[in-house]
């Protein structure tokens, strides 16, 4: 038997006592949690608690476990959101099937649980815009899905939008690039799966009854076109107009988590130039690595964009009353302990696992903008985490999302194999 896994080694380490020359569906052991709310696998897919973290196995034939172990591992350097890789287990006695080891992602959900516990409005249209964001993102970087569904996909808050995270890539495939029937192929998958997916909600009385699966299947398909021409199609450019037509082009793709990595123009029989774009996915986390370089702090890409935002605010505040400039690492050192963590010390203990913390502050923020109006005036963010701890948080689901803290080991273990 091997273990075959990716550094650093502790985290690998922890989990070598566990029983792995016995069939996955029997096994027995302190570590095994449960998932609230999680999907519909078709293989065995167990979750282990150890070393503060939860980690999710799948039981599958070695030679798709070995390749989905490898192409999880070239997403991660090529920037696409997927759960992360831990590693794999083949040769297993007794001709057992391979285990694929990942990170359970934290503060995630699945579709069922979103569509169960609905927060926010057009909650249909966060999941399609994430789902084909993710999808666009594969593409770009020469990634076939193939399996494209709402169940090989987790969910994470990120500033009240949804961002999409890739679980199950058995059937992926990386290209240098993708041809339009790959991509069709992926296209046609999704729609086909999503439809189904949401008629079965629907069975459940889980769907709200104005939608319609077939018509939402198809709306994801529109949503992905409009975003690929957005991302890829040509334009003619008239001499006059190229300098502020391209730079407003390039700037909606940097808005919408997209980088320009060329920009062509071609003459066109009409006296202008035909502009094409060679658009890639974006360095990821730009906004993230500098709110953490300022603040120590790691959250989400949308999260640190609305909480850099914050910090500019505070700091214009802070050289209003000081009457003096104030560098910028000043402001967000004094940010964080005078804004951000007195609030977030002052979270209830037992609505702590409810959303994770810069969550919880993006939506404190949101309180605070809504009590003002309504008050005709700023009531600060000490009174609107008040009135949000007391009215807003407690109405979140306690199983809306899994943090790993929040998994208790003495939890009955429950399998589900297809």
């Amino acid at each position: 038997m091997r273990f075959v896994f990716t550094p650093p080694a502790e985290t690998a380490t922890g989990l070598l006592g566990l029983p792995w020359h016995q069939p996955l569906e029997d096994w027995d052991d302190d570590r095994l949690t449960e998932i609230p709310q999680r999907g519909i696998s078709r293989h065995v897919v167990r979750f282990i608690s150890e070393g503060g973290e939860v980690f999710a196995l799948k039981e599958i034939p070695e030679r798709p476990a070995r390749r989905e172990y490898s192409v999880l591992r070239q997403l991660r350097q090529l920037g696409i959101p997927a759960v992360d890789v831990l590693g794999v287990v083949v040769d297993r006695p007794d001709d057992l099937d391979a285990i694929l080891v990942t990170r359970f992602l934290d503060y995630s959900s699945s579709f069922r649980a979103l569509f169960a516990n609905p927060r926010g409005a057009h909650l249909t249209d966060r999941l399609m815009d994430a789902q084909v964001e993710l999808l666009a993102r594969l593409h770009l970087a020469g990634v076939m899905w193939g399996d494209c569904s709402l169940s090989n996909t987790l969910f994470r808050f990120d500033a009240g939008a949804l961002a999409a995270y890739l679980v199950d890539a058995e059937t992926a495939e990386i290209h240098p690039r993708l041809s339009d029937g790959q991509r069709e192929y992926d296209i046609q998958t999704a729609y086909e799966k999503v439809a189904l997916e949401l008629l079965d909600l629907q069975a459940g009385n889980l769907l709200a009854e104005d939608i319609d699966p077939i018509a939402a299947a198809a709306d994801l398909v529109d949503r992905y076109r409009r975003l690929w021409a957005e991302l890829t199609d040509e334009e003619v450019l008239q001499r006059h107009e190229q300098r502020y037509r391209i730079a407003e082009r390039i700037r909606r793709l940097n808005q919408l988590g997209f980088d320009v990595d060329e920009v062509e123009l071609v003459d066109d029989p009409s006296g202008g130039s035909r502009l094409r774009l060679t658009t890639r996915v974006a360095e990821p986390g730009h906004h993230r690595r500098v709110l953490f370089a300022r603040t120590g702090l790691d959250v989400q890409e949308n999260q640190a964009r609305r909480l850099l935002a914050d910090i500019a605010s505070f700091r214009g505040w802070l050289e209003q009353v000081e009457q003096r400039r104030v560098p910028e690492t000043v402001a967000a050192s004094r940010w964080l302990t005078e804004i951000y963590e007195p609030v977030v010390a002052a979270v209830p203990d037992h609505l702590r696992t409810r959303l994770d913390q810069a969550e919880i502050f993006h939506e404190i923020l949101e309180h605070r903008w809504f009590l003002s109006e309504a008050a005709g005036a700023d009531v600060g963010t000490t009174a609107a985490a008040e009135d949000y701890f007391a009215r807003v948080l407690p109405e979140v689901p306690e199983d809306l999302v899994t943090p790993a803290s929040a998994l208790t080991e003495q939890e009955e273990p429950r399998v589900r194999a297809g």
